[in-house]
């Protein structure tokens, strides 16, 4: 599991490692098998909804003392696209497709939503005349 953060503690539980770190961006990897983790997880699990249990990324993050990174919706449609790439291009996307895969939203529909998206976002962040 991963989680980026604007900031982070000076030492991480062993569990969790700095994988990548920018000025205003840390990617920090968490062995979300390691027993210490799932110790946290068991003590932090609350009813988040009527009948579900779960953590809030929040908890969790204020218990590790970090500062949870929310990254631009550009940034997140780029990597969406990137990722759409990634998949249209996967030999075993393709090998589902020649046995017949048939999604109910094909890849050439998600990418026009995500262009769709990003043409809205630099139209709404252009300056007034």
């Amino acid at each position: 599991m991963k989680l980026y953060a604007k900031t982070i503690p000076q030492t991480l539980p062993d569990w969790a490692t700095t994988v990548t770190q920018s000025v205003d961006l840390f990617e920090i990897e968490i062995n979300d098998e390691h027993p210490n983790f799932q110790s946290l997880l068991e003590e932090l699990q609350t009813e988040i909804e009527p009948g579900i249990m779960g953590v809030k990324a929040e908890d969790l993050c204020s218990r590790l003392g970090i500062e949870m990174s929310n990254p631009h919706l550009h940034y997140l449609v780029e990597q969406a696209q990137t990722l759409i790439s990634e998949i249209t291009t996967h030999p075993d996307y393709k090998q589902l497709l020649d046995e017949g895969y048939q999604p109910d939203l094909n890849i050439a529909d998600a990418q026009t939503a995500l262009n769709y998206l990003q043409w809205e976002l630099g139209r709404n962040q252009q300056p007034s005349v």
